[in-house]
């Protein structure tokens, strides 16, 4: 196998790595692994029940975690699509915090790992 092929392969497993704290936190409610998994710099918008939401990294951890964990939901990365240093993540959760959220998030690599660097989100049938 060509090294490229195998470095290619594995950088899916390493963008998905990014979004396990994410993840984790729609189950848990402990948002804390976003601030090595995210840069400062990340914003998140969106609409939830007509607000317009346009946060950063440390107010996404805070309203995360008021959120709290839900321990039904179910999230499951529908895309990855990258090329070089920059990715994009479509991830589908449902039930977290009883709404059906789709993430797009921006990644980029720097350093050598993957990070978030922003988030725009659909919830459905509460925007």
């Amino acid at each position: 196998m060509e090294k490229s092929t195998e470095h290619s392969f594995r950088e899916y497993g390493a963008i998905e790595t990014a979004l396990k704290s994410y993840m984790e936190s729609a189950k848990t409610g402990d948002a804390s692994g976003y601030a090595k998994d995210w840069y400062e710099h990340t914003r998140v918008v969106g609409t939830l029940d007509g607000q317009f939401y346009n946060l950063t990294r440390d107010e996404t951890m805070q309203f995360a975690e008021q959120l709290g964990g839900s321990e039904g939901v179910e999230s499951r990365i529908a895309y990855i699509d990258y090329q070089g240093n920059a990715a994009v993540v479509r991830l589908e959760s449902l039930n977290w915090g009883g709404v059906r959220y789709t993430d797009f998030f921006l990644l980029s690599k720097g350093e050598g790992t993957w990070k978030v660097s922003g988030k725009v989100f659909d919830a459905h049938d509460r925007n």
